[in-house]
């Protein structure tokens, strides 16, 4: 998308402060439309003496006080008729810091179909009543975008890419006072439009004038939100499909870097709930929290809804998955997640596996054979936790690559010390660690890891797999450290049925040979087990818990720097 950013001056009887802000647009090259929303004198001769479309600057005159938000959208069609993409809006009363310009232009440049907002740091001046109505139109905010991505709505400084605010005010009723800058943000959102705020200082000039009509607007304002309300409500189901799609040439984020949102502070509640009360009960408590998380978790629902699109052209069903089965795969990953407490309490006994299931694990076991286990976040592999002390499963090292895995085990460890096991980082791995494991394998240790998750250090070490119908990144790591281990190696998951849960262990190769090449002797085991994932998806779809754009292509993909390859 090209960037073509014009800026817009909305101006009703401010003009004290006007020409340093002037100024500061035409330092950074910007073409200017200054809005008189019918200014009295003396504002209106000196704004008229800033006209000047030779250097840049129009300015243009609305016939009556129409208000700030008719004056912002006359200047976005001017600059719209001149084939401007973005317009930046900033107030003529000099309460914006002009310093933080050069980040806001920087912030829609690198993302052009994002709305780029200001949230104001306030000094001492800011009127205490006017700080208080702001938190309580932040808090209505965050109920009318079922999100807290917007963390302030009300602040006139910022970026609108052009064409989606247009369709917002040709289509839709926008407030024309003090009530615009809430709205159109609002509705803006609720069409997929993403926001970043930027943090930025306000202040308040000792001879600034306010506009605000303290009756008149606080009365749009409510019913601004009364509208929006009601709106988000008939809305509900376009405002959460325009949410899962993803706006052109946004850059996916890495797994790794999503928030955990809330994860500690809601897995210890829900522990406490399922000491209390058990399974049935934590069940029915969780069903507010997992709604919450759906109505605001925009990329994790693209994510599911990608997919699931994948999943049913793999199968060869022309379908388009519905919030319904987007909301039943939450709902799975919430069962999952309670199995998990389940399983970490030692409240899932044998024959809450299948039988058969316990025969390969037990056969298993008096081998006392050193391995390593490729796993995936398909299913629930933790519910092995739950029969592996009783049946000689407790010589486990599990490897996580971040330390937000690290310190999420740690936590549910807590809940049951004796359920505990070693973790280690995947990042950490170096001579002495590899000697260690050798170590664990001698003594008949499992050493299980996650093929299904590339790390945070980048795309160097990743194979483009088949994977439903398109070519996925899978990390070689733990294929690597195989090869280096010279040990067997197996796959493992547990999958729900019904309210037993079965196994899935095979054996898929002895041991993992490297060689020179482009295939360098991964290509074999990482294509197979992308292959077995694959069926195991198609057969339990939605235990499928990678809530991200598992397709994505790492930024620094790449072939490996050859002065850090191992010796081979």
């Amino acid at each position: 998308m090209s960037h073509a950013l014009a800026a817009i001056v909305p101006s009703y009887n401010h003009y004290r402060h006007i020409g340093g802000v002037i100024d500061a647009l035409k330092a950074h090259g910007l073409r200017i439309f200054i809005i008189d929303d019918g200014s009295a004198e003396p504002a209106k001769s000196e704004l008229a003496a800033l006209d000047d479309p030779a250097g840049g600057v129009t300015l243009h005159r609305q016939p009556e006080n129409g208000g700030k938000g008719a004056a912002v959208m006359a200047g976005f069609r001017l600059a719209a008729a001149e084939g401007f993409t973005h317009a930046l809006q900033i107030d003529a009363d000099g309460q914006h810091d002009l310093a933080a310009l050069p980040a806001l232009i920087e912030l829609a440049a690198l993302h052009p179909y994002t709305l780029i907002s200001g949230q104001p740091i306030y000094d001492e001046t800011i009127p205490t009543s006017r700080e208080m109505a702001r938190w309580i139109t932040h808090v209505w905010v965050w109920i009318e975008t079922l999100s807290m991505a917007i963390t302030d709505s009300m602040c006139g400084y910022r970026i609108y890419p052009l064409a989606p605010a247009m369709a917002v005010i040709e289509s839709e009723r926008v407030g024309h006072y003090m009530d615009f800058d809430t709205e159109i943000m609002v509705r803006m959102n609720w069409r997929g439009t993403p926001v970043r705020m930027l943090p930025i200082h306000v202040t308040y000039p000792e001879d600034n004038t306010s506009n605000f009509r303290l009756g008149a607007d606080n009365w749009l304002i409510t019913k601004m939100h009364t509208r929006l309300v009601f709106g988000m409500l008939l809305r509900l189901p376009q405002i959460l499909r325009n949410r899962s799609g993803r706006p052109p040439q946004e850059t996916a984020r890495h797994w790794g870097r999503l928030n955990e949102r809330g994860a500690a502070l809601g897995l210890k509640f829900l522990l406490g709930v399922y000491r209390l009360a058990g399974w049935r009960f934590c069940w029915i408590c969780m069903q507010p929290v997992l709604l919450y998380f759906f109505l605001t978790g925009g990329t994790q629902r693209r994510a599911s809804r990608d997919y699931w699109r994948r999943l049913y052209a793999a199968k060869g069903e022309a379908k388009e998955p519905g919030l319904g089965q987007l909301w039943r795969h939450y709902q799975s990953f919430g069962k999952m997640a309670l199995d998990k407490l389940a399983a970490w309490h030692g409240q899932i006994a044998s024959e809450a596996l299948m039988r058969d299931d316990l025969a390969v694990l037990d056969d298993m076991v008096h081998r006392n054979e050193g391995m390593m286990v490729v796993t995936s976040h398909l299913g629930n592999v933790d519910i092995l936790r739950a029969v592996g002390a009783s049946r000689g499963i407790d010589n486990i090292t599990v490897f996580a690559h971040t330390r937000n895995a690290v310190r999420f085990n740690r936590l549910l460890g807590e809940a049951n010390p004796a359920a505990a096991v070693d973790i280690m980082e995947v990042e950490d791995i170096g001579p002495a660690t590899l000697i260690e494991l050798e170590a664990k394998l001698a003594a008949g240790n499992w050493i299980v890891i996650a093929g299904d998750r590339i790390s945070l250090s980048g795309g160097k070490r990743i194979r483009m797999l088949d994977f439903l119908g398109d070519p996925a990144p899978f990390s070689e790591g733990a294929w690597i450290m195989a090869a280096l281990l010279g040990c067997p190696v197996y796959i493992l998951h547990c999958l729900r049925e019904g309210d037993r849960h079965r196994i899935l262990f095979e054996k898929l190769t002895d041991r993992v040979m490297r060689s020179r090449g482009a295939d360098n002797g991964l290509k074999g085991p990482m294509t197979e087990y992308a292959g077995i994932l694959q069926e195991i998806c198609l057969k339990y779809p939605e235990q499928w818990y990678n809530f991200y754009d598992f397709w994505a292509i790492p930024e620094n993909f790449g072939p490996p720097d050859k002065n850090n390859e191992e010796t081979k």
